[in-house]
């Protein structure tokens, strides 16, 4: 089995090269910058243990790779780039290959499941930084990450046995799970807060809009029946397999929502997380007012070139007082 890695960013980046360094065959596919460091000097993978340098191939689409049929590909893109990637998966050949979304927020698997059969869910819990382009930064330790994986829309099969087995000779510990979307949207839960942690700086306010987006979200799914599972601080799991450590030198940079925009990459993944909850309120006659300014507020930071946590503290307030 070889595990083609699609988008290596702080997921995908941490991904290929754990796998790498474990001796599973893994070919990595990139662009710009990354995909240009890569092909330069391989992948820095930072971590609580130290520094490792990571070699494997680097394509710049998954045709340049050559899809084979004993392949698996994860799906480590935002949302936002995720018709693109599998219109390049289309392109290149793939069609019975088991496809993992390694991402945030719950729209991936549909979007490829109206393209291909074999699509599979995963919630990540993988604390991680790509703000250099070459370099992966994770804190996760003992484990780097911890993965709940499952058929979409339900069950499991080999593919994803195949893949847990390949994970746990590196530094992952997964699950695999007949219902992994209760996971996803417990996942979204807990996402919810990445844009109070881009548009502000740390304190009482932020925490304050932090929870309130989440106790919005969480009226939101209930109303539409949608199930959440609680994968937070209080999932054992994390306790014994992976809290967040220290990297030596390094500080957090903060949430994926955060690191897009210190790298000024153009696009934001709100819409997918805040964006959802929205939808649904919309969808189900339960209006979530705060999801839907946080939503808007990512596109309107990416749009204006807004620096992380420089949103007024006054806007903030406004938007907690509807």
């Amino acid at each position: 089995m070889r595990i083609i890695i699609v988008g290596i960013g702080a997921v995908g980046g941490t991904l290929a090269g754990s796998l790498a360094l474990a001796g599973q065959d893994v070919a990595a596919v990139a662009r710009g910058p990354m995909l240009e460091a890569l092909r330069g000097k391989g992948l820095t993978l930072r971590t609580t243990a130290g520094t490792r340098q990571a070699q494997m191939p680097v394509f710049a689409s998954p045709a340049e790779a050559g899809i084979r049929p004993d392949d698996t590909i994860l799906l480590c893109t935002k949302t936002q780039h995720t018709e693109g990637a599998l219109d390049q998966l289309r392109a290149a050949g793939v069609e019975e290959q088991p496809i993992f979304c390694f991402q945030n927020g719950v729209e991936n698997e549909r979007l490829a499941l109206r393209r291909f059969p074999n699509i599979h869910a995963v919630t990540v819990m993988l604390p991680a930084d790509y703000v250099t382009a070459g370099e992966v930064v994770a804190f996760g330790a003992p484990k780097l990450g911890i993965f709940d994986i499952g058929r979409y829309p339900g069950g499991t099969d080999a593919a994803d046995e195949a893949l847990i087995a390949a994970l746990q000779t590196a530094d992952f510990r997964a699950w695999a799970g007949e219902s992994v979307m209760a996971s996803k949207y417990g996942k979204l839960l807990l996402n919810l807060g990445n844009i109070a942690d881009a548009a502000l700086p740390a304190g009482e306010l932020r925490d304050r809009l932090q929870e309130r987006l989440v106790e919005e979200g969480r009226a939101v799914l209930k109303s539409a029946g949608i199930e959440a599972a609680d994968v937070g601080k209080a999932d054992p799991r994390r306790d014994e397999f992976m809290k967040i450590g220290e990297v030596e030198g390094v500080d957090r940079t903060g949430s994926s929502s955060t690191q897009s925009l210190a790298r000024a990459a153009g696009s934001i993944e709100s819409d997918f997380l805040n964006g959802e909850i929205a939808l649904l309120g919309r969808l189900h006659g339960h209006p979530a007012p705060l999801n839907a300014w946080a939503a808007a507020l990512g596109a309107r930071m990416v749009r204006d070139g807004m620096a992380p946590q420089s949103v007024p503290e006054d806007e903030a307030e406004a938007a907690l007082a509807r």
